[in-house]
């Protein structure tokens, strides 16, 4: 790999992702606007379950066949199809259950049985996701970055045309058929990042009968990875999946309306953390460029490398998180009226955007711990966050401060979470005997 690769190629993914972005600001703009408050509610009450769901589904295989493709130990041809075999067949009973259980979970955990049709919409789209979770792991491992880039922003312009000419019709019959239909279309969404990817792979690679054959030791290789990377994702999504449901109970218990739940945690969840978030497609794309990195020169046992690559990525993720938090602090309520036409969340964002500028270390520095083979380290410190931010939010509810239990512990969180990673890829680091 040439010396400047690792800054072109996060020059590519920061380009390309900020194009993403602006596509992404229209999808708000236009979502907010043509499903309405009704169908924002709807929405952002299953969005933790959906992402639940897509933890689940995509088995973290981006990190493992990246990590196994890069290594170049095995035919990558091989380990995509074992990996095609494998989370197909995972998905087909991941299915099953969702649409066993999704009147339950409706009912008894989210408490909005009304949510139950937008659950079983959620399980047909897996599959999709989890394929393109494949080819995007195979491309990182190549370190190629323009496939991700190009089929990302083809993606989002689908979106669009669905948003401009199709949801309107949808939502005028009805805002859960509507909502449903959102989920639905990311079938087509996947499908055309499938065929994107499918026309960057090689063409003088010819596949065989026997490459379709799933490899036993390639399949024992990407769990040995994949498990302790989708545990720590597993518990961040099953923390994210309990909040709404500990917030909603305890606030009901303590005299607060079904009414102000919904509309708070919508107005923190969809418009607050949307807007604070923005930056992480970018914090994202440093890091699926950290981990093959990283995970090269450990092997070479390479430090000043790996203490390089590490600076250039907390360097270039702070900058990013800093100016992004400092205009949303400064600049919330126009850029809340401009996308969602709405200062809801504002409040919220006023109390988080200071503390956010941390978040955005948050992920290159797990990051890292995955690279370093310190997978477990990363999922317990997750555990830990996510324990301590679910615990004190609901002590906090005993208070009746509202929707500010949850803004309070997702503070202390994000700084607990980021000291610990800090402190845990330092040792990391030092324990690294040097050839």
């Amino acid at each position: 790999m040439k010396k400047d690769t690792f800054k072109t190629s996060i020059i590519i993914l920061l380009i390309g992702g900020f194009i993403t972005k602006i596509l992404s600001f229209v999808i708000r703009v236009l979502y907010t606007r043509v499903i309405g408050e009704e169908g924002i509610n709807l929405y952002t009450i299953v969005t933790p379950t959906f992402s639940l769901f897509i933890t689940l589904a995509s088995f973290a295989l981006p990190i493992s066949i990246s990590k196994l493709v890069s290594e170049n130990t095995v035919r990558s041809k091989k380990i995509v199809f074992s990996s095609i075999f494998f989370i197909l067949f995972f998905n087909l009973i991941l299915i099953l259950l969702v649409l066993l259980t999704a009147p339950l979970i409706a009912t008894y955990l989210l408490k909005q049985p009304t949510v139950t049709p937008l659950l079983y919409a959620m399980a047909f789209t897996l599959p999709f996701i989890s394929i393109t979770a494949i080819l995007k792991g195979y491309f990182l491992g190549k370190l190629n970055v323009a496939p991700n880039t190009i089929s990302n922003i083809f993606e989002q312009t689908v979106r669009i045309l669905f948003l401009l000419f199709l949801l309107p019709l949808l939502v005028s019959k009805s805002v859960m058929l509507g909502v449903a239909s959102y989920i639905l279309f990311n079938i087509v969404t996947e499908i055309v990042s499938i065929f994107t990817f499918w026309c960057f792979l090689p063409k003088h690679v010819s596949i065989e009968k026997n490459d379709m054959i799933p490899n036993q030791s390639i399949i024992k290789r990407i769990l040995k990875i994949s498990v302790p990377s989708v545990s720590g994702r597993l518990i961040g999504n099953v923390a994210f999946f309990l909040e709404p449901i500990i917030l909603t109970n305890m606030l009901l218990l303590f005299g607060y309306t079904n009414t102000y739940v919904l509309e708070e945690y919508a107005s923190y969840n969809a418009y607050a953390i949307g807007l604070l978030t923005i930056p992480s497609f970018f914090i994202a794309a440093i890091c699926q460029i950290l981990i093959p990195e990283i995970s090269k020169y450990h092997s070479q046992k390479n430090i000043p490398m790996i203490k390089r690559r590490l600076s250039q990525a907390l360097f270039y993720s702070f900058v990013i998180g800093f100016c992004s938090s400092m205009l949303l602090f400064f600049f919330r309520d126009i850029l809340l009226s401009v996308i969602y036409n709405t200062t809801r969340g504002s409040e919220y964002i006023f109390a988080l955007a200071p503390f956010f500028v941390f978040f955005y270390l948050e992920a290159p520095l797990s990051s890292a711990l995955q690279a370093l083979d310190e997978s477990k380290r990363a999922m317990q410190i997750t555990l830990y966050g996510s324990i301590l931010k679910l615990t004190i939010m609901a002590i906090l509810c005993c208070f009746k401060i509202g929707l500010y239990a949850l803004v309070i512990s997702e503070i202390l969180n994000i700084l607990f979470v980021v000291f610990l990673n800090a402190k845990s890829v330092y040792r990391s680091i030092k324990k690294i005997q040097p050839v």
